[in-house]
Parts: C-alpha cells; sequence; structure tokens
C-alpha cells in the first residue's frame, strides 16, 4: 500500500492510467491526462475530510478501481456523444471522470449529499468544464428533474440494485434512450431477482471486463425501453 502522504506523481498515475485503458482500449487525449490527475490529487485531499473513497485504499487501488472502471463506460457510449445522467454520482464516478476525458460529452452528476455535491462542483470548477451540472436531488418516483426527457443515457455505477433502478427509471423507458447498470460478477442473480421490474426493458448488450492489475471482474449491461414501454 502506497504512503497516502507520498501520493502518486503524475508519471506513476499516468503510466498506471494508460495502461488500463489500453486493455480496455479506451483512448485518451493528451490533454485529458492533467486534467484526470488533478482529479485524482483533489479527490486524495478531500478524502482527508470528506468520506470519498476509503482511507484504506492504495493509491493504484484508487486509480484502478474508480478511474479506470469509470472510464469504461465510454466502452459503450458510442462516438456521438449522449447526454448523460449519472445517477448517485458521489465523487464523480462514473459520469465526471468520462466528463474530464471526453470533453464533448454532456452531463448531468446526480447526488444527494451535499458534502459530496461540493466536492463535485469543485472539481468542475478546477477542471475548467462546461456542458455539464451537478444537482443535490435523490431520484424518486414522481420527481421531475430539469430537462429530464432530453437523456438520452443514464447510468449508474453500483447504487442500488438493478430491479430498483429498473423501476426509478420507468420515465425513461422510450426510443432512443439506454439505462446502463455497470456491476459486478453477481449480476446474474441480480437480474433474476428484478422479476416484475424487467417488464417493459430489454437487455440489449452486456460488456463484461476485468479490471487490469486486481482482474476484478465487471459488467457494463445496457438496458433499453420495449417498444410497448411506458
Amino acid at each position: 500500500m502506497s504512503d497516502p502522504d507520498q501520493e502518486l506523481q503524475l508519471p506513476q498515475f499516468q503510466d498506471i492510467l494508460g495502461r488500463g485503458t489500453q486493455e480496455l482500449e479506451v483512448s485518451l487525449t493528451d490533454e485529458s491526462i492533467p486534467l484526470l490527475y488533478r482529479y485524482f490529487v483533489e479527490l486524495k485531499h478531500w478524502s482527508r475530510r470528506v468520506n470519498l473513497v476509503s482511507k484504506e485504499s492504495s493509491d493504484s487501488a484508487i486509480v484502478e478501481n474508480h478511474f479506470i472502471d469509470s472510464l469504461a463506460l465510454l466502452t459503450v457510449l458510442g462516438r456521438h456523444p449522449p447526454l448523460l445522467l449519472d445517477v448517485g454520482s458521489g465523487a464523480g464516478f462514473p459520469g465526471l471522470v468520462c466528463k474530464a476525458a471526453r470533453h464533448d460529452l454532456p452531463v448531468c452528476l446526480l447526488e444527494p449529499r451535499l458534502k459530496r455535491v461540493s466536492f463535485l462542483n469543485h472539481i468542475v470548477r478546477t477542471l475548467g468544464l462546461d456542458k455539464i451540472s451537478v444537482l443535490a436531488l435523490r431520484l424518486e418516483e414522481g420527481l421531475e428533474l430539469p430537462d429530464e426527457m432530453n437523456y438520452t443515457c443514464v447510468v449508474s455505477r453500483a447504487v442500488t440494485r438493478i430491479g430498483g433502478f429498473l423501476s426509478l427509471c420507468s420515465r425513461w423507458r422510450r426510443p432512443g434512450c439506454r439505462v446502463i447498470c455497470m456491476k459486478g460478477p453477481r449480476y446474474t442473480e441480480e437480474i433474476r431477482e428484478a422479476g416484475a421490474a424487467m417488464s417493459g426493458w430489454e437487455l440489449t448488450e452486456v460488456k463484461t471486463y476485468r479490471l487490469p492489475f486486481s482482474r476484478a471482474s465487471r459488467a457494463l449491461l445496457v438496458f433499453r425501453g420495449r417498444d410497448n414501454g411506458r
């Protein structure tokens, strides 16, 4: 485990990130790497006061488990950027990481915990990002979000179980919109448990991958509303 007072320097960060994204076949621009590193440094600084990531995690584990894993989402977003809603964004995983890597991606981060909202807004300002908003809200039945019908991709990274998340996302069960769940290896159990919550949804893509260093198993599950949904 790395010394928390001796965090990764940019060349080390770039090496770990580069090896990981190369394995996932994610391309990063030269401009995005310093932004992601600044994000990482600020994350470490804020985590001394706010519970953002596990204090037991090494620097390399943070890069792998949060930055590289978040960037895996880019492999299913496509060439034309969707309007992305990240539900339960926490410290910005995956939406803010993907935005820092892909500047043309319009993003809305939904996070109810105010200390984390403050962190997200700080990162957005620090990195000078545009076409991104942060809402201090929790996704609930009946809650109307600003511009909610414009979102074309809704993502959740291990926030809740698949069935519960699909139920909350019923408003986006329409043509042209995808709901993506980022899950660990037990996603098949969650699909079986989802039961009636799967009604009106079609699982159109399952992309499995392993994190490059720990070899932990991950999956991206892409859902679309059936033709007779809503």
